[in-house]
């Protein structure tokens, strides 16, 4: 199974600490607005994002159809048959994409210890 794109969606308290920290690190901002709360940093192939008063717990999130430069890939499985697959498998979702829509949609299931697992396709 190909879930996509992976980065570490962590949830900050004050965006430009956390931002400076992270480039302390040797992360650059590659995407985001901080106007509105949110950005995307990158050391390499390593992803993270950091965002602030938009969810309670830090998200593992994955991205179909994205590269890790979220540039879009020619092919990929589809979140929506993801998510088939998914609850074929047992698991249950703290919320369901639409499958009766195509393109940008997502699901969310929680692991055993309660962190959150996101899967998000932009394309």
């Amino acid at each position: 199974m190909e879930l996509g794109a992976f980065s570490v969606s962590l949830a900050v308290k004050d965006l430009q600490a956390s931002r400076q920290f992270y480039e302390k690190l040797g992360f650059t901002s590659f995407a985001g607005d901080p106007s509105q709360n949110w950005l995307i940093l990158k050391s390499g192939d390593h992803v993270i994002g950091l965002f602030q008063g938009m969810f309670e717990r830090n998200i593992l999130t994955f991205n179909p159809g994205w590269d890790s430069n979220a540039q879009p890939l020619a092919t990929f499985t589809d979140v929506r048959e993801l998510q088939r697959q998914l609850r074929a498998e047992g698991l249950s979702f703290a919320s369901e994409a639409d499958e009766s829509t195509t393109g940008p949609a997502s699901f969310i299931v929680v692991d055993p210890d309660g962190n959150p697992v996101l899967v998000d396709q932009h394309v």
